[in-house]
């Protein structure tokens, strides 16, 4: 933890304060009571398992406004609209970002994407605290992310088990062959590998190809950031990687449905 980018550091710091502005505005216990009365999850890894069963690249679909690396990526956004595009345009699940501060999300946007559509949901933000992750589900969240560098081995095992224990999905995310080790330690089924390095915010798909053989064949893996062209997914597909986040691609396009379609309809199994 002690190399924690600054960027993470500044975040998460951030997020512990956040934690205990909303512990004062409403208990866990009101929250949890909240969260027992959610809509089902949808099943988020099924629903990833699916797509690729039938031969389709699974893509979980961003709904993301800005980001402190590039600022603001879609000035007219409609959390709903894109939803419903990104659904009519194959996406297997959603990613809705909730963080106010750095990426101009909000818990809403989650709210109404995931009633747009019929689509899993990932709440999309930095888990430090159980709070959280009731609040994820309370918000009906299908899935939750955890951040391996932004998280000690026991507070990244008590949330992955609490998610769990509410019947979310939990997408951890690894950008190195360090936190890769952490993460498969807790028996995971899905994870993420994030080729954007949080240092210098640079990308390189070689992150989650050099990460790949450490990775046993029943967990699913995402590979996130950097999948820009049907070039880019094809070479992960060639590499038998068929999950894939996408947010910026998507985000710039007048119809980001289209542009999911457009980037993934030529990469299938028969190709």
């Amino acid at each position: 933890m002690n190399d924690t980018p600054d960027i993470l550091k500044k975040i998460i710091a951030r997020k512990f304060d956040e934690v205990a502005e909303r512990r004062e505005r409403q208990s866990i216990d009101v929250l949890a009571r909240q969260a027992a009365s959610s809509d089902a999850p949808r099943g988020f890894v099924a629903a990833l398992q699916a797509k690729i069963a039938a031969g389709q690249a699974a893509v979980i679909a961003e709904v993301k406004k800005a980001s402190p690396s590039r600022g603001v990526l879609r000035e007219s956004f409609n959390p709903a609209e894109i939803a419903a595009q990104y659904e009519r345009g194959g996406a297997a699940c959603l990613s809705v970002l909730t963080d106010h501060d750095f990426f101009q999300g909000h818990e809403d946007y989650l709210v109404a994407a995931r009633a747009a559509c019929r689509l899993p949901v990932l709440r999309k933000d930095f888990m430090v605290d159980a709070y959280q992750v009731l609040e994820a589900r309370a918000l009906a969240a299908d899935c939750i992310l955890l951040i391996a560098a932004a998280l000690t081995d026991q507070k990244m095992a008590e949330l992955h088990q609490l998610a769990t224990d509410w019947g979310m999905d939990v997408l951890v995310e690894v950008h190195d062959a360090t936190e890769l080790e952490r993460a498969l330690a807790l028996g995971i089924h899905l994870v993420g590998i994030n080729n954007r390095d949080l240092r210098s915010f640079e990308v390189s798909l070689n992150t989650t190809l050099d990460l790949l053989p450490r990775i046993p064949a029943d967990i699913l893996v995402v590979t996130e950031s950097g999948i820009l062209t049907s070039d880019d997914a094809r070479r992960m597909r060639d590499h038998h990687v068929h999950a894939f986040l996408v947010g910026e691609a998507f985000m710039r396009a007048p119809d980001p449905g289209l542009a999911l379609r457009d980037l993934f309809e030529t990469i299938t199994d028969g190709e």
